[in-house]
């Protein structure tokens, strides 16, 4: 198979009304609609005016990108897509997984790990190989298809990457990467098409991960006539800026919008863009406002389970604490440990919202404001808005879950909630506990970065799982406002 990087003799397809894909890092609803109401998002106006705005549409679980983004690639969520977060204990390897965090995280589990499970492994050994991705959907109908800085790219087609020197001489990746993608792949200065991009790959512009980079891509794309079937392009930027000033910031969605009136500018006008191209953007996760008080905010699961000992790289412990923000995985590693003193013991703490676990084929909840305990497993007599089945019983109000006489189960403070944490339940294996913070708090462990002060999200509560999505250029939308059903509409869209 040869290599696809080179596009300058690639024969595109005769293809319907293509569709452009932008995912804008952190957007969420009220930064969109504060911004239209100032007069600042002159781009987001035009095109929900022409189009369609769903406020409210349900991230995946834990909100965190990589997890977001395996959800909308394969129309699946972490049970069966198997990239459990940003951070997760593999339990055949006694290591935890990070495609990249703070720098305390990065050095306690090692450079090199990080860099290899970030680049490599996430798209070639982690994300399940028995789900189909959109790209590798579409290639198989004869489709072709682009990804632009999107981190979960696997597809069809061969692609080398070729790796920054300054990488490369530290030893952590070989200088070039055979990986496998869709037709066209940017991926910061791994593989670019676009000559503008020759001055946003230094490192101080994050090697090309920058809404700049993305931009010039896709631009390339349309005045080349390259554009495909579909592209998916990620705008990175605005997610560090409100985590560090939280999600009061809009400034940083401003300037997303800019980014946005660059490509409709590529165009003769704005009205052209959106006949000849179907435009979709959404946000991959809300963030949640976290507390100035460092001893308030953070809840430290090294000294709350004090009592344990912990994995870390070349040490073994009892227990290992994956940690992605506001929700941690806490990984039972010796087959002794007794479940219940731990639920037992996190109940404590009153910030957090829910605790849950799987023993056999059923699903538990609890909380440190509940004396009962909720069960749920798939296949039962009652079903939710999303005509998904289920079996339930015990205290359903530790979900904040609404039941009316026919079984109809409705959707609170946790949205999807029974779907999305079944799906963490199910994302790898081992014994393991989920935690899941209250609104204004986050978790840590001895090597965590914070976001105190500012921003984080993570958990399953509506503040961090609802984001909005605009569409134009089509009257068609999902079957359900959930990023979920988002695939298989994209793939009716192309048809």
């Amino acid at each position: 198979m040869e290599y696809t990087n080179d596009i300058t003799n690639t024969v595109m397809h005769e293809t319907k009304k293509p569709v452009i894909l932008i995912v804008v890092d952190s957007l969420m609803r009220q930064s969109i609609q504060k911004l239209i109401q100032e007069g600042k998002a002159p781009a987001f106006s035009f095109l929900i005016k022409n189009g369609q705005f769903l406020p409210e549409v349900i991230s995946s679980y834990p909100t965190m990108s990589v997890t977001i983004d395996s959800t909308l690639l394969t129309g699946t969520y972490a049970d069966q897509h198997k990239i459990p977060g940003l951070i997760w204990y593999k339990k055949d390897e006694n290591r935890i997984i990070s495609y990249g965090s703070g720098v305390s995280e990065i050095w306690s589990l090692g450079v090199k790990n990080v860099v290899l499970d970030g680049i490599v492994n996430l798209n070639k050994e982690h994300l399940n190989k028995n789900v189909q991705t959109i790209h590798e959907e579409l290639s198989k109908g004869g489709m072709q298809s682009a990804s632009i800085n999107g981190l979960l790219y696997r597809g069809n087609y061969r692609q080398l990457l070729n790796v920054p020197k300054l990488i490369s001489a530290m030893g952590l990746l070989p200088n070039k990467i055979d990986m496998n993608g869709p037709l066209l792949l940017s991926l910061g200065t791994f593989s670019h098409k676009s000559a503008k991009n020759k001055y946003q790959m230094f490192i101080w512009r994050k090697f090309g991960f920058n809404n700049q980079f993305s931009v010039n891509e896709l631009i390339f794309l349309i005045e080349q006539n390259k554009l495909p079937s579909f592209t998916l392009a990620y705008l990175p930027d605005a997610d560090s800026h409100i985590h560090k000033n939280g999600p009061e910031d809009i400034k940083p969605i401003e300037k997303a919008d800019q980014y946005i009136q660059q490509l409709l500018n590529s165009y003769s006008t704005w009205e052209e863009a959106i006949e000849k191209v179907v435009w979709i953007v959404h946000g991959d996760s809300g963030q949640t406002k976290v507390i100035k008080d460092k001893n308030t905010a953070l809840i430290d699961l090294n000294d709350l389970l004090k009592d344990y000992t912990f994995w870390e790289r070349n040490k073994s412990g009892e227990i290992a604490i994956a940690i992605n923000e506001r929700m941690a995985y806490i990984n039972l590693i010796k087959e002794n440990i007794d479940l219940s003193k731990i639920i037992e013991t996190l109940k404590k703490d009153m910030r957090i919202g829910i605790i849950a676990w799987k023993e056999g084929e059923t699903n538990y909840v609890t909380s440190p404001q509940s004396n009962n305990t909720f069960t749920f497993s798939p296949t039962g007599s009652y079903k939710d808005l999303y005509n998904q089945s289920w079996k339930i019983d015990g205290d359903h109000s530790i979900l904040n879950l609404k039941i009316d006489n026919q079984g109809l189960i409705e959707y609170n403070d946790y949205p999807d909630a029974l779907a999305r944490l079944h799906g963490a339940l199910y994302s790898h294996e081992g014994r393991f506990i989920i935690v899941d913070a209250k609104p204004q708090f986050e978790f840590i462990e001895k090597h965590s970065h914070n976001h105190v002060g500012g921003g984080a999200h993570g958990s399953l509560h509506k503040i961090d799982s609802l984001v909005p999505l605009i569409i134009a250029g089509t009257h068609e939308k999902p079957e359900y406002n959930r990023l979920i059903d988002i695939k298989n509409w994209i793939l009716k869209l192309t048809k």
